[in-house]
């Protein structure tokens, strides 16, 4: 069982409620990557955005500078929004990235959730499903690694002897992220990938048709099931009362901005709370915390959790003692949990 931790650099305010710069923000990302490998975490996975509430939108820079201050930690994306990417400049920036790491970085590729990066880069929204699935398609076939013969309808065809430099043997670890369609989750054994699923809202127990899905195909082409993974909000704090009420400010003021663009109503905390308690927010003390993450590993049968852990504008130190209890209590507790059946 691993577990891992998720961060857009959702930007935070200071201790006069005002917004912090972005570059701060980064340097905080930082100092908290250090701090989760230095309490045992598995995988930090920093998610790509391009708008002014979130500060990450070049991971792999971020990921250089945190392989540079740790040890063992894993270096991931969550997500790499590939089909605004190029797929073999991402392999490239990877295969250096583990390089110099020890063969720690990894990738989740997705389409996103955010549409910035379309208009931003070029590209055209109506072609939202054709690029995923050919970008994905190119990545897989430069991830094998030696020589490239591909085409694709997107851009130019590609024959070259290589892609320098090379991955190690098995290339660069990825993980298909899937949202919640049953399209994404065939794509994920069809390219043979590990599949993150991200849940951010319900009971996760209602994702468990596609658990199914994903090990019936796996089934049906005779291949054996790669690892499934969960990403989910989240906040720790000492108590439940203490960790609700951090992560309610924060949490309300991102939800609301989001949908103010969206339609959303604002959040109550009502509904807030309902989520703590019967959904997806993982919210309360490191035991609150560990229950629900081992009920969710035992239902879908997972081998990797991730905690979302930024939750809004909620301040840097809050976000440094989630980081840390989530370390020395939360997944000590969940290991013992899930070994007791």
């Amino acid at each position: 069982m691993e577990f891992g931790l998720d961060t857009f650099g959702d930007v935070t305010r200071d201790a006069q409620g005002r917004l912090l710069p972005q570059d701060q923000v980064l340097r905080d990302v930082v100092e908290q990557a250090v701090l989760a490998d230095q309490v045992g975490v598995d995988v930090i996975a920093l998610g790509e955005h391009h708008r002014d509430d979130f500060a990450i939108s070049a991971p792999e820079i971020l990921l250089a500078n945190i392989a540079a201050k740790t040890a063992r930690i894993r270096l991931g994306t969550g997500v790499t929004v590939l089909s605004t990417d190029d797929p073999v400049r991402l392999y490239q920036r990877f295969s250096t990235l583990n390089a110099i790491s020890g063969n720690r970085g990894e990738v989740i590729l997705g389409r996103g959730s955010f549409i910035e990066s379309y208009p931003l880069f070029g590209y055209d929204t109506s072609d939202y499903e054709t690029l995923f699935e050919e970008k994905l398609d190119l990545f897989a076939t430069v991830n094998r690694g030696g020589a490239v013969k591909w085409q694709g309808s997107h851009r130019t065809a590609l024959k070259v002897p290589g892609v320098w430099p090379p991955a190690q043997p098995g290339g660069v670890r990825a993980w298909i992220g899937v949202g919640g369609s049953p399209e994404s989750v065939v794509r994920a054994v069809r390219h043979d990938m590990p599949m993150m699923l991200a849940i951010i809202g319900g009971d996760a127990r209602r994702f468990r048709p596609f658990v199914d899905l994903y090990h019936d195909a796996y089934n049906q082409i005779g291949g054996s099931p790669k690892p499934l993974g969960v990403h989910s909000p989240g906040l720790i704090a000492e108590t439940d009362d203490a960790a609700r009420e951090v992560a309610f400010t924060g949490y309300k003021a991102l939800h609301d901005r989001i949908g103010r663009e969206r339609g959303w109503p604002a959040l109550t905390r009502a509904a807030f709370l309902q989520e703590v308690e019967h959904g997806s927010q993982y919210v309360g003390s490191p035991e609150t915390v560990a229950r629900k993450i081992a009920a969710t590993v035992k239902a879908l049968g997972l081998s990797r959790f991730n905690l979302k852990y930024s939750a809004g504008t909620t301040a840097h130190a809050d976000l440094m003692r989630s980081v840390e209890l989530y370390g020395t209590r939360v997944m000590p507790l969940v290991r013992d949990m899930l070994a007791a059946g």
